[in-house]
């Protein structure tokens, strides 16, 4: 099968490398790609907004089938364009993307369907959210409706911090149009974690659960990030919990969908907080996470074009999905200055080191300048290890780490350090 893979971050570099391990794929492009990603695919420089010449690419190319990756293409409707032109897609179109898209359609849909998640309301009026914020206790959580990068959520300590994010969103712009409306929701407290599922409108495969760190600092400091560092399994929570976060909030919300008149088709990521309530949804993303794939689709056992395939073609209740028992920790490298204003065109250095090591190294943010490797993002690189358990994986990834650099490159330190000590 010929295959295009839309994006060209560390999630799409993880997608393509498991799309390429297929015996079944025969040509791999990626649009636009990274210099990581031109190593397995053939990369052509057409940005994911440009819909139509993205459709005319594939129609040139024959492409069979497309993968999607990023949330903004998914949400503005590059899958029914896809569709129109008679060209298979996977991923959601635009109506079921809203669940992504927009943070007042994801809570009123979880609580006409009474699935849980925090107390909150929504505004489109700055003085009635204002005064609502007023009036609840910090810390408290304030969230511009649209997308905005995974940096559209503030979660204030204080009430001077809370208003100072609402008058962003909201009066000055700092998320365009995204923050025109805000969600303001009670702060929840537990540990998190993430559970992508494959989804063919009512049928849900889960995938193995990850937990992400997103605030830019150790400790979980600092303003939150597109995501840090992430980990795969989860050893200090049960599969009971797993299995009631599938049970009772992923699969409750996919039927939601499809009685909405909005099925579901693609990857649904859950964002989920295990609180002392019992688990409760955060957030829910339309397509695979980022880092959250980069450890993810590494244990996955069986062919990814298979259970695509199988997805597109309402029999994925009928695949079986193999996971390997290994464990993966992934250290985010981020550009200086990140998850503001941030340099590009920085040097590169220690990447074989690092693969010889036996790291996968998924690029994020990179291009080659003068044959030479350059930062180009905020996020640059995700240095995966790979272990028999957590504390394996972990001194592997930051042993990869320790021999890669470039000018102003920061990581947190303790990536999947909780686990580890939770299971002491």
């Amino acid at each position: 099968m010929r295959i295009m893979v839309i994006g060209g971050g560390g999630r799409e570099h993880a997608i393509v490398w498991s799309l390429a391990k297929s015996p079944k794929v025969t040509e791999l492009l990626c649009a636009p790609g990274n210099a990581g990603i031109a190593e397995l695919a053939e990369c052509v420089p057409i940005a994911v907004d440009r819909f139509a010449d993205l459709v005319q690419l594939a129609k040139e190319r024959k492409i069979d089938l497309v993968v999607v990756g990023p949330d903004d293409p998914l949400a503005a409707g590059i899958v029914d364009e896809f569709q129109a032109a008679g060209i298979p897609a996977f991923g959601p179109d635009r109506k079921a993307a809203e669940i992504e898209g927009s943070k007042i359609f994801m809570k009123d849909l979880l609580r006409k369907y009474s699935i849980p998640t925090a107390r909150y309301e929504s505004f489109t009026d700055f003085e009635q959210a204002l005064a609502y914020l007023r009036s609840q206790p910090v810390p408290v959580v304030v969230k511009a409706d649209g997308l905005a990068a995974g940096k559209g959520v503030t979660v204030a300590a204080t009430l001077e911090e809370a208003e100072e994010a609402l008058r962003g969103m909201m009066l000055g712009g700092v998320f365009g149009a995204s923050g025109s409306q805000v969600v303001i929701e009670e702060f929840m407290t537990g540990q998190e974690m993430s559970i992508l599922a494959f989804v063919d409108g009512e049928t849900v495969r889960a995938m193995v659960p990850a937990q992400d760190h997103k605030p830019i600092f150790d400790g979980d400091k600092g303003p939150n990030t597109g995501g840090m560092g992430t980990y795969s399994p989860l050893p200090h929570i049960s599969q009971e919990l797993v299995d009631d976060a599938i049970v009772n909030i992923i699969e409750p919300t996919a039927r939601a969908m499809v009685s909405e008149g909005r099925p579901f088709r693609g990857v649904l990521f859950a964002g989920l907080m295990l609180t002392p309530d019992g688990v409760k949804t955060v957030e829910f993303n339309a397509r695979m996470g980022d880092p959250e794939t980069q450890v993810v689709l590494p244990r996955l056992d069986t062919d990814l074009l298979d259970i695509i395939m199988a997805a597109m073609e309402g029999r994925l209740a009928d695949i079986e999905i193999k996971w390997k028992g290994e464990a993966a920790v992934c250290v985010i490298a981020a550009s200086e200055g990140y998850p503001g204003s941030y340099p590009k065109g920085r040097p590169i250095s220690g990447l074989e080191a690092a693969k010889e090591q036996g790291a996968l190294v998924f690029h994020a943010g990179t291009a080659q300048k003068d044959g030479e490797l350059v930062t180009n993002g905020g996020r640059v690189l995700g240095i995966v290890g790979l272990g028999r358990d957590i504390a394996e994986a972990r001194a592997k990834a930051y042993e990869a780490v320790s021999v890669i650099s470039f000018d102003g490159m920061q990581c947190r330190s303790d990536i999947a350090l909780k686990s580890l000590e939770a299971a002491k």
